[in-house]
């Protein structure tokens, strides 16, 4: 299967969230097990001669992938949630985001210091969801050793927020 097979599978939804947007809706891709399969080999073919400590996912749809990628290269998984959903003691980091504003937390023991990580979401598009991210790890002394997207719009440049940073995307729109 090539990048533009897994590009068609996934399904454009005009003014969601609101008007003016259009959604990028990975769920088919989630629906076909050959497709999803293909992506988590993509995302985890280079760490498997150095793999990292844990992989983190970002609230919710990084967890979809951040879970199987940790699963299939045998780390740890760290979630980062959205205020108030995590049950231990946490650190949090408000960021803005193309359509209103949000606040992450991760639990304030999920890394040491010099520990690796690996950041996965599904989509990068201003960049502030995973650039809270990257504030939270990097206060706890994490080592990111790359960030992963399966989609970059990169009309939105949300690149320039992840200076600084090994970033990879399978699909740029």
């Amino acid at each position: 299967m090539s990048i533009e097979n897994i590009k068609k599978t996934i399904r454009d939804i005009p003014d969601f969230p609101k008007p003016g947007i259009i959604y990028k809706d990975i769920t088919p891709i989630l629906k076909d097990n050959t497709i999803f399969k293909e992506i988590i080999d993509l995302f985890i073919e280079k760490y498997k001669n150095n793999k990292p400590d844990y992989i983190v996912g970002v609230e919710s749809r990084g967890f979809i992938f951040g879970a199987a990628m940790a699963y299939e290269l045998g780390c740890g998984f760290i979630p980062v949630r959205k205020k108030g959903k995590l049950p231990y003691t946490t650190i949090e980091q408000s960021y803005s985001l193309e359509y209103g504003e949000a606040t992450l937390e991760i639990h304030s023991d999920a890394v040491k210091n010099g520990e690796k990580v690996v950041i996965v979401d599904d989509l990068l598009a201003t960049g502030g969801t995973v650039g809270a991210t990257v504030v939270l790890l990097e206060s706890l002394g994490a080592k990111i050793e790359a960030i992963e997207f399966l989609i970059e719009l990169a009309f939105l440049d949300g690149k320039s927020n992840l200076k600084g940073h090994k970033i990879n995307t399978l699909i740029k729109y």
